[in-house]
């Protein structure tokens, strides 16, 4: 039976056209893109694995060798059985570092560039012999379909296609996190069609040739060919080699570490395909004796290799020899897809790119993108070049055994990613060496040479070559003990030791806390944007800012740590890991150590031990338990705490600290005191630089209101403790203060009231005595004389009386007497109460008033009692000033203080009474105009609101005349008093 090329083209054509359908629709996001996310279409479409092998392979080896075969199988489903301690860790490195492929994950732990390029040079080595022999498998079948089809054009013709697609799905736009949904469905569903293609030719095979199960048994047993009976020594060396290749598979293979690791949705998934794709080959390798066997059965004139095909072609059934052919061009098409766009994503990254950084390029993205499809285009040329030189004249099992056996020596340098930390780079590049030139000269030159001799006398090449798994136990033996032993004698460099911890199962990464030289993350993208470009530099600044949900504009050093962190793992993704740390490394560094050391970054290892809570056993287990007790009782402690590193940097900041600060500990923990409001940063950063240990009843207005705090600092160096830096205690004493001071002026009311009582007894009857009389004597008599003496009498006797009342009003004010009910109180309202007053008297109505205080500007206080300050204060200004003078009251906000002056034109205040004029009875208005109270009725006041109080004479120094007054007053300034805020906000 055989088909027309047109028809076979055709044919392969609307397959790949359903298949280009299923990534578009998915791309699209249909209904198709809800199943891509599903355990079981990641499980599928790891079945790339088998590749051209399910279909072709496996029952070639299976008809030479028996059950060996299965080898290929055993050893990645040991691999995956294992992913606890295999794939997991290498799945948690290239999730939290971008790791897009195998080379990435070399060049990031073992901090060299070299490895990188090493391991992909190895990588695209041994790849073109797997992809040659999916290009042979694919023509091959096609030319026993077709026999007038010409298999070169076949071959270039699948290659063609191969690459469109590739191009089109796999690099459709350059992806750091290295997903393509709509790639991961379609070979999921070219794992679907293997599957059921060969499990209903099994069936068919079982049913229609040897009639059920019974008829099978009858055949096996009449049968003498030792290949029927699938046997096959245990201690064949083949089958022990091809089991180790296939173990190590999982993890070196480009197209397995790129489905595995770069296209895993969740580690939920990985753990389901641990067991699911050892299920699935299990069913893949389940109809393979029945392919042998009805092969031999039917004795089909085709290669063993080939005999799926053969047998659906003499069983002249054109569906199923059909349905066999599109589930070898699905198996091959699959498997180079994936392999090309893992390979070109590996030589892109450590090949092309170390060499050309695209600095000058306006849109990296795209640059890289369209580079990214040619090196596909490149790949699949030279895999096709190889294939027409070398691989269409050698076996399907020696082209998988030469790409399998140099994959195979990427092995020990996967392992030592997680289980060996003393392995380096030059104990890695050496044994690389090793066994790759092992490799080159006993296995690949050999068939090399023997394909170019027997094709130029056209003869095929003979299947002898018993000894190649001697070579493969020789070559990475060979690599493991140069490895090991150049690891041994050289040292490790630090940052190879920082990223093996990094990598290390269990191991605790414990950086440096340095300062960068970037203050902000604006500045980040200012320095990227030089290698970078600016548009690149900020959507990858901000891109970062959001995945660590940080705010628009960063500057706290901690955060600005972790921002370069996840800016370079974003890079390693979109550039590679040695580029990316180079780019970070030159234009994102660190400021110069200027104590010889700095300490470790407790936060990155507080978060690390969060993370490990439930993995931490034994002895481990308690310890954290006694750092979270001890951690917790310095949260809880009643008394506000904060630590600071030697760098003035906040490394704890306690609840009670945030309660009397109003500030969060995640806003400051990680920042510079610098970072703190300005009257915390004051208070703080000049304690922690002085010498005193102790600060007593220091005043800081808070909120509108004052404060006495008591500071203590303790030093944090010593020998359990090298890293420097103090820790303060700050107690509020408040409460205390306000305690004392209303008991000390309990004590003064009670004195002072004492006196005033004496004074309106003792003088208060006498003088009514005498006004009585002055009364009188004014009704006995019409002579002027005495009727003014009764007058000035009278005069004094009022005089008396007001000296008096003022003395009691002043015995009933004092300090915090009505603290309990201030309230907001706007400045403006009362000098305009007062200024309205002060019009009702006769006196000065030639002087003007000028209210220019802001309406918005608030303090804390008793309103009545500040009306009575600017009565006092305008109206001395007022008598003070002369006929058409102007008296001008001021006032704006200085930081967290309130300033009010009240400027008048008058003659002013002779220096030498400045100093008295705010004792009581002391005046310097004429006799008779005034008791000498005013002034200190006013400064008892303003202390009373936590205030104080200046006299400039003269205002003008110019004219020498006028005299300013100048309250300063604590604000109000409601919700943003003590709030955070940046350096920049407050600049």
């Amino acid at each position: 039976m055989s088909f027309s090329a047109t028809g076979l083209l055709l044919a392969s054509l609307f397959y790949l056209i359903v298949l280009f359908g299923i990534a578009w629709g998915t791309e699209r996001g249909t209904l198709l893109r809800r199943w891509v996310r599903h355990p079981l279409i990641y499980t599928l479409s790891l079945g790339v694995y088998a590749g051209i092998w399910a279909v072709y392979g496996a029952i070639g080896m299976a008809a030479d060798s028996g059950y060996g075969f299965l080898a290929y199988y055993l050893g990645i489903s040991g691999a995956f059985l294992l992913a606890p301690v295999l794939l997991n860790p290498i799945l948690r490195i290239g999730r939290a570092y971008q790791l897009t492929s195998l080379a990435d994950l070399f060049a990031y732990r073992y901090r060299s560039q070299w490895a990188g390029t090493l391991v992909t040079l190895c990588s695209a080595a041994a790849i073109l012999a797997l992809l040659s022999m999916q290009i042979q498998a694919v023509s091959v079948s096609a030319s026993l379909l077709a026999p007038d089809a010409p298999p070169k054009v076949i071959s270039v013709m699948f290659s063609l296609i191969v690459v469109l697609f590739t191009m089109l799905f796999g690099a459709r736009r350059h992806q750091a996190s290295g997903n393509h949904q709509g790639l991961v469905l379609a070979i999921a569903f070219d794992s679907l069609v293997k599957v059921v293609a060969l499990l209903v030719l099994g069936g068919v095979i079982l049913f229609s040739v040897f009639g059920g199960t019974n008829g099978l048994e009858a055949w096996l047993a009449e049968t003498s060919h030792p290949e029927a009976t699938m046997t096959m020594a245990i201690n064949d060396g083949s089958w022990r080699a091809l089991l180790l290749m296939s173990f190590a598979a999982a993890l070196v293979l480009p197209h397995m570490y790129h489905m595995t690791f770069s296209e895993n949705p969740s580690p939920r998934a990985l753990a389901k395909a641990s067991w699911g794709l050892p299920l699935y080959l299990l069913l893949v390798g389940l109809p393979v004796p029945l392919i042998v066997w009805g092969g031999q059965a039917l004795s089909v004139d085709a290669p063993p290799a080939f005999f799926s095909i053969g047998v659906a072609q003499a069983l002249e059934s054109p569906v199923l020899t059909m349905a066999m052919y599109i589930a070898g061009l699905s198996a091959a098409s699959g498997l180079m897809i994936v392999s090309t766009l893992a390979l070109s994503g590996m030589v892109l990254n450590h090949v092309v790119l170390p060499l050309k950084t695209p600095r000058d390029q306006g849109d990296i993205y795209r640059w890289l993108q369209w580079v990214k499809r040619l090196l596909i285009a490149v790949i699949l040329f030279l895999a096709l070049l190889f294939h027409e030189t070398i691989g269409q004249h050698l076996d399907l099992s020696i082209l998988g055994a030469i790409s399998l056996s140099g994959t195979l020596q990427l092995l020990p340098g996967a392992l030592g990613v997680i289980y060996w930390p003393e392995g380096n780079r030059r104990g890695l590049i050496a044994g690389l060496f090793t066994g790759l030139f092992i490799w080159l000269i006993t296995l690949v030159l050999p068939f090399s040479v023997a394909a170019d001799i027997l094709s130029w006398l056209e003869l095929p090449v003979t299947p002898g070559y018993d000894n190649w798994h001697l070579f493969t136990f020789v070559s990475l033996t060979a690599n493991i003990s140069v490895f090991a032993l150049i690891s041994i004698l050289s040292p490790a460099s630090p940052d190879e030791t920082s990223a093996a911890q990094a990598c290390s199962l269990g191991a605790l990464s414990r950086p440096q806390r340095r300062e960068l030289l970037a203050a902000s993350s604006n500045e980040f993208v200012q320095q990227l944007a030089e290698p970078l470009g600016i548009r690149v530099a900020r959507r990858e600044v901000e891109r970062a800012l959001n995945q660590l949900k940080l705010p628009n504009v960063e500057f706290r050093p901690y955060q600005l740590r972790r921002l370069r962190d996840q800016v370079e793992i974003n890079l390693s993704g979109l550039l590679g890991p040695s580029v990316a740390r180079d780019i970070v490394k030159r234009h994102l560094g660190f400021k110069p150590l200027t104590h010889g050391g700095t300490g470790q970054d407790i936060r990155y290892v507080e978060r690390a031990l969060g993370d490990y809570q439930n993995q931490l056993t034994g002895l481990a287990g308690e310890l954290d338990n006694l750092r979270r007790h001890y951690r917790q009782t310095l949260q809880n402690l009643p008394i506000p705490a904060c630590s600071v590193g030697e760098d003035g940097e906040i490394l704890m900041w306690n609840h009670a600290m945030e309660s009397l600060t109003n500030i969060s500990a995640e806003e400051v923990v990680g920042a510079k005191l610098l970072a703190l409001p300005e009257h915390w940063h004051a208070l703080l950063d000049d304690f922690n630089r002085g010498d005193d240990l102790h600060r007593y009843k220091h005043r800081l207005d808070l909120r509108g209101k004052p404060h006495w705090l008591n500071l203590h600092k303790a030093a944090l160096s010593g020998p359990d403790h090298t890293e420097g830096g103090s820790i303060i205690l700050v107690e509020d004493q408040t409460e205390t203060r306000l305690l004392e001071d209303e008991l000390m002026h309990s004590e003064r009311l009670a004195s002072v009231g004492r006196l005033a009582a004496g004074v309106a007894h003792e003088i208060g009857n006498p003088v009514t005595g005498i006004s009585s009389l002055a009364q009188n004597l004014k009704l006995e008599t019409d002579d002027p004389s005495i009727l003014e003496t009764a007058d000035q009498i009278q005069q004094q006797t009022r005089r008396i009386s007001t000296i008096l009342q003022s003395l009691m009003n002043f015995a009933r004010t004092g300090n915090h007497a009505h603290a309990n009910r201030y309230e907001p109180v706007s400045l403006h309202r009362c000098i305009d109460e007062s200024i309205n007053l002060l019009s009702l008297s006769d006196k000065g109505l030639g002087i003007s008033f000028l209210n220019e205080c802001p309406a918005s500007l608030q303090v804390l206080g008793d309103e009545q009692r500040l009306v009575q300050v600017f009565i006092n204060l305008l109206a001395n200004a007022r008598d003070a000033s002369p006929d058409g003078g102007t008296i001008r009251v001021a006032g704006k906000a200085d930081g967290y203080s309130a300033i009010i002056e009240v400027i008048d034109e008058g003659s002013g205040i002779p220096a030498d009474q400045l100093d008295h004029i705010f004792e009581p009875f002391y005046t310097t208005k004429a006799p008779n105009k005034g008791t000498g109270l005013g002034l200190s009725l006013v400064y008892s006041i303003i202390e009373e609101h936590y205030g104080n109080i200046q006299v400039e004479s003269p205002a003008n120094p110019e004219t020498g005349l006028g005299t300013c007054v100048r309250l300063r007053l604590p604000a109000y300034e409601p919700d943003t008093d003590s709030g955070y805020s940046s350096p920049n906000e407050r600049s």
